[in-house]
């Protein structure tokens, strides 16, 4: 599973962890991803990976809550 937004394509960034002696050593920084439950095409809800700027911006439909099951049917 890829860490990308599915719906902007951010990903994965790189650079250099510097120290006080300035030592540079790699890392990555990851985008925020979160699974949510959005309306697909077809209407059926599906999870996907989407980062939270996505999110807060509006550019997704999440599905709507699923009904609770009563105690004992499920």
């Amino acid at each position: 599973m890829a860490r990308i937004c599915a719906v902007c394509g951010k990903g994965p960034s790189t650079g250099n962890n510097v120290s006080h002696a300035n030592n540079k050593t790699k890392r990555r920084w990851l985008p925020n991803l979160q699974t949510v439950r959005v309306l697909g095409a077809d209407g059926q809800p599906t999870r996907i990976r989407v980062c939270t700027s996505c999110i807060s911006a509006g550019k997704i439909t999440k599905a709507p809550a699923r009904k609770a099951t009563a105690p004992g049917q499920g």
